[in-house]
């Protein structure tokens, strides 16, 4: 697993810091412009010019933030999988593989308080890649977009107020069984 690589104290630095913390605890559309400009100590023009706009910065930070939550859930799929990939085909399914990646994931996007920005899916493009990292191994594509509309839900009732433990269980209570 690869370690997030702090970013530098320069005003882009501040900004992508601010983003971090602000944009995981509220939603986008909570987020102001001048609050990130105030918390990242920098003009709202620092941040048109290094990002272009408020949604430049949210994608470049969302990006960051989900590489880091696909890289825990990825190792958590290797450590829990009795097998390694053939080289000629798929991994092979590993229903107590998928379920240790999607409750590492909560865990993760919990303890760093990033119940908003991974609460939803990307906008703006097709791919989601946690989508695609969980049907690889779940034992139905399709079902690789359920367990991440159902991950995603859980994030959203924390935000609400929801003990993270009863989100946990509810995902712990998932089954996967391969068709047929």
């Amino acid at each position: 697993m690869r370690e997030w690589i702090p970013v530098s104290t320069s005003p882009k630095g501040r900004l992508v810091l601010a983003a971090v913390k602000e944009f995981g605890a509220r939603p986008f559309e909570e987020v102001t412009v001048a609050e990130l400009a105030a918390a990242a100590k920098v003009t709202t023009g620092a941040l048109y010019h290094h990002f272009g706009s408020k949604l430049g910065l949210y994608a470049f930070v969302r990006d960051d933030v989900e590489r880091r939550l696909l890289d825990r859930m990825e190792g958590a799929l290797a450590a829990a999988s009795p097998t390694s990939p053939s080289p000629d085909g798929p991994a092979p399914v590993n229903s107590a593989a998928v379920m240790s990646a999607l409750l590492v994931g909560l865990d993760f996007a919990v303890r760093e308080n990033f119940l908003h920005i991974l609460g939803e899916p990307p906008s703006g493009t097709a791919q989601d890649a946690l989508a695609d990292l969980l049907g690889r191994h779940a034992p139905a594509p399709l079902l690789g977009r359920i367990l991440a509309a159902a991950w995603r839900a859980a994030l959203a009732a924390i935000a609400d107020g929801a003990p993270p433990g009863q989100a946990r269980a509810a995902l712990a209570a998932l089954h996967l069984r391969s068709p047929g």
